[in-house]
């Protein structure tokens, strides 16, 4: 029973998204939340914040505690030539601290090479996300596109059907030739091969976005949204304004800075090994000693008051508290490290980071300049995708009149079956490129919305 309700509960949650029909803002939210890449994204940001933790612990003191337990066994030999045996325990215990004062700015230089590294890691996070809801809207659009191409076809099939029957009957009057009707037979045929592909660019598309989302494929579904074009404009004037933005606030260009700021340190972190070091150190230590088999007691010399240039010998314990008192001992210190001479080892550090920012500063550069021709062509990609879509729109209202013109002249016999599929088939292909072009012209507007920092969801 237990195991038909977990079932039960997991076909239940399947079901619940196959039902649902996805909103563009809850695809993205949903990529966002359960992809791998940001997950793992997220994790780094953790792990730079430890580094930046550590960091910090550069500049406290350190505080060691030791303890220790041996064993001696073995014997020697006494002063009137006899083996003594000698076995042995003994205890030590130990507290020592230790702080850097000075070692070059070292730790200074990490502290802030880690606070960077905080930052990077955010801003390749936001990165991520971008280029995720980015990926989402091109297959939420692909997939609107594909069901507008879908219902097209499936008008032109209803057009081909009509047509079809209209001829029959005049074939069947003897008012038309049976060829006529054989070309509408392989219109119609034409048509639901059409159908048949769009089906499969749609589930396509569909598939393509569940897997994106990481979600079971069957049944899923988009909500329809309309797009409406009707007073299609430019948004900018020009990419100039696209591209001071981004070379302003884009995520790509700011971490690629930031690694020119993170390389400095890197040199200034190479040249500390030229510095002497200084630290402090301080330290208590205490011990206690056992010979095995005998008690703990030492022997205490002094001089009878009574009787002047007598020793007396009296027998003391010498136990464990005793003697961790009587041993206490403590120790402090400075140490200072002054490099002189590694092999050269030092400069060839130095000399690594250096052309490590040089790197940095190419990065940079080749940065915005990748941002220049993204920007750029997608600016002029849109220019394109909406001259292409006014220009299409034109051509279907015109080849609209045109066919029904035409259906017209065949009603009446003035026009043969060929010539209204001639215009026909123009008139598809005018609604396809009018399609192609309106979606075209959608994406690349969000695509230039997308480096202005707009949110590519209303």
């Amino acid at each position: 029973m237990k195991h038909i309700c977990t079932v039960l509960f997991l076909i239940g949650t399947l079901s619940s998204f196959a039902q649902k029909k996805w909103t563009l803002l809850a695809c993205v939210e949903h990529a966002l939340e359960h992809n791998i890449s940001v997950k793992q994204s997220m994790l780094d940001i953790d792990l730079a914040k430890e580094d930046l933790v550590n960091a910090k612990g550069n500049f406290l003191p350190t505080l060691r505690a030791s303890a220790s337990q041996n064993y001696n066994f073995g014997s020697f030999i006494g002063q009137d030539g006899s083996r003594i045996k000698s076995d042995t325990r003994g205890n030590s215990f130990g507290l020592n601290t230790g702080v850097t004062i000075f070692n070059g700015f070292q730790n200074l230089n990490l502290y802030k090479q880690a606070k960077l590294g905080v930052e990077a890691s955010r801003l390749q996070f936001s990165i991520l996300q971008d280029n995720i809801a980015m990926t989402i809207v091109n297959g939420y659009l692909n997939i609107l596109f594909n069901k507008e191409s879908l219902k097209i076809a499936q008008e032109q099939l209803i057009i081909s059907q009509n047509q079809r029957d209209q001829i029959k009957s005049q074939v069947d009057a003897g008012i038309k030739p049976t060829s006529d009707l054989l070309d509408a037979e392989a219109t119609l045929a034409s048509n639901r091969e059409s159908i048949v592909n769009a089906e499969n660019s749609l589930d396509l598309s569909l598939l393509s976005l569940s897997q994106s989302l990481q979600l079971p494929p069957n049944d899923f579904d988009i909500e329809d949204v309309q797009i409406n074009l009707d007073l299609a404009a430019m948004a900018y004037n020009s990419s100039g304004e696209i591209l001071s933005y981004a070379f302003e606030n884009r995520a790509e260009v700011k971490s690629a800075a930031l690694n020119i700021e993170n390389s400095d340190f890197g040199v200034k972190l190479a040249k500390s090994a030229y510095a002497p070091s200084l630290s402090f150190g301080a330290g208590l230590g205490t011990s206690y000693q056992h010979n095995q088999g005998e008690p703990d007691v030492r022997t205490q010399i002094s001089v009878n008051p009574n009787v002047p240039g007598e020793i007396i010998e009296t027998v003391m314990p010498f136990g464990f508290n005793t003697q961790l008192d009587s041993n206490l001992g403590y120790n402090l210190g400075f140490n200072l490290n002054i490099p002189i001479f590694n092999g050269f080892k030092t400069k060839a550090s130095v000399n690594k980071a250096k052309i490590n920012k040089e790197k940095s500063i190419l990065n940079l550069a080749q940065a915005k300049q990748d941002l220049t021709t993204t920007i750029t062509q997608a600016y002029a990609d849109a220019k394109a995708a909406l001259k292409q879509y006014q220009a299409s729109k034109l051509s279907v209202v015109s080849l609209e009149e045109s066919f029904k013109n035409i259906q017209n002249k065949f009603n009446f016999g003035a026009a043969t079956s060929f010539e209204v599929e001639q215009v026909r088939g123009r008139l598809v292909n005018a609604k396809s490129n009018l399609l192609t072009s309106k979606y075209n012209f959608v994406f690349r507007s969000k695509v230039l919305d997308f480096y202005m920092g707009k949110p590519l969801i209303p």
